[in-house]
């Protein structure tokens, strides 16, 4: 009995092939899992992180008003700092918010050099972007105090600078919104149109052209009612020139993405940037109807902070947009599994543009003036801005309807053969 025992108990464990192929697929799913929640979290913390910076974009633009407006008697010490100047005069204004853009771009730049071949979450790069929020916090204080302890030269250098750096973002802000445009007019009239999709797209072009004619009709009324308003007439008639254009081109037939709706929605922005410009004339030009009162009441106020959240998000959409500057061949590409939602290096380098543009708009792209309290982009130059932003975006989407046309190759017809040659 005892001999058998032993002999029982030295036998070897018997493992079937099957039982370790089982154990090795339950260890590979675990695996597989544990890395799918992995890319998971850490896509949820890399989208959150971009609404964080969204907010710290916010916050600046917040303290370059107060900069320009309120600091000179509400900061005591700006003016002890040799690059002030007397009473602080190189640090507050237009300079002020230079100095404040300049922090702005410094601090975004940084994170763009540091992330801008970032390609999978679990490059060191992902959590640079996405955590260490303390140290970048840091980081934006110690470029943004830095800034007020550069030389004024070298703040109106980089205020040159950000004019080229601003016209750059109204560039790119204009290829995503074409985009979206775009995408827009394919999601409710697919090549494959129903009915039901047709119906919408059609009622949708027709509410977007009225409101395109009403806005013509509002701005002739009250911006170019006198034969004295030459160039508000000027700018509305050559909007509707464009409008024609864009309507009639998006029509042909040879147009690959023809159709009145992005034509439509087109034509609402395109009429929405001349009102802007327009409105950005001074306000004692006699002919612009906007008056702006002495004292500031809450319109406004209220007009104001609207604008700042137009700048920013602006900003934040155009940042989340890189696929729009993909090229082609790499868009039909098959996202995997690590890599990241966005990207990090395209979107801190827009918010680093984005920077001088809020500069352009709060000192009303003008380097050698201050603007009025509770004022943003008005002056001549900002209306100039405006109008050449909208005949930039027209020509933009011309081109995009009719650069399949023109890139498409010629077939050149072969001469067909006669019997005889046949024969041979």
């Amino acid at each position: 009995m005892n001999g058998s025992a032993e002999a029982t108990r030295t036998r070897p464990l018997q493992i079937s092939p099957g039982d370790l192929e089982a154990a090795h697929l339950d260890e590979l799913i675990m695996e597989i899992e544990q890395r799918s929640l992995y890319y998971y979290q850490e896509k949820n913390k890399s989208l959150r992180a971009r609404y964080t910076y969204g907010t710290i974009f916010l916050i600046i633009n917040l303290c370059a008003w107060f900069i320009r407006d309120y600091a000179q008697k509400a900061l005591a010490l700006l003016p002890y700092v040799s690059s002030c100047g007397p009473e602080g005069s190189r640090c507050f204004h237009t300079l002020g918010v230079l100095r404040v853009s300049l922090g702005c771009f410094i601090f975004y730049f940084v994170m763009f050099l540091s992330t801008w071949n970032t390609m999978k979450l679990h490059e060191a790069q992902n959590s640079w972007h996405s955590d260490n929020w303390i140290f970048k916090f840091f980081l934006l204080v110690i470029v943004m105090v830095a800034s007020f302890f550069i030389p004024q030269l070298y703040i109106q250098i980089y205020g040159e600078i950000a004019r080229v750096g601003a016209g750059i973002f109204l560039g790119l802000q204009l290829v995503s919104v074409i985009e979206f445009i775009t995408w827009w007019n394919n999601y409710w009239m697919p090549q494959n149109q129903s009915k039901q999709s047709c119906s919408f797209g059609l009622v949708m072009s027709i509410v977007f052209y009225i409101g395109s004619v009403c806005g013509i009709a509002v701005m002739y009324y009250f911006y170019g009612a006198s034969t004295a308003c030459g160039l508000n007439i000027f700018f509305i008639s050559w909007t509707v020139i464009l409008l024609i254009v864009m309507m009639v081109i998006s029509l042909h037939s040879k147009v690959k993405n023809r159709g009145l709706l992005s034509s439509g929605i087109m034509a609402s922005y395109i009429v929405f940037l001349c009102w802007s410009a327009i409105r950005s004339e001074p306000s004692h030009t006699k002919c612009n109807a906007h008056t702006q009162n002495s004292h500031t009441d809450w319109t406004t106020i209220l007009s104001f902070l609207i604008a700042i959240g137009a700048i920013v998000m602006a900003t934040f959409s155009t940042g989340i947009d890189s696929e729009s500057f993909r090229f082609e061949f790499r868009k039909d590409e098959a996202k995997e599994e690590d890599d990241i939602p966005y990207s990090y290096g395209f979107f801190h380098l827009v918010f680093s543009l984005g920077a001088m543009y809020f500069a352009m708009l709060f000192i009303s792209w003008n380097l050698s003036h201050s603007t009025e309290k509770w004022s943003i982009d008005v002056g001549w130059t900002s209306t100039w801005v405006k109008i050449v932003n909208e005949w930039f975006a027209a020509a933009i989407y011309l081109w995009k309807l009719i650069a399949p046309i023109v890139r498409q190759p010629r077939v050149h017809e072969q001469p067909q053969p006669t019997a005889a040659e046949v024969h041979r």
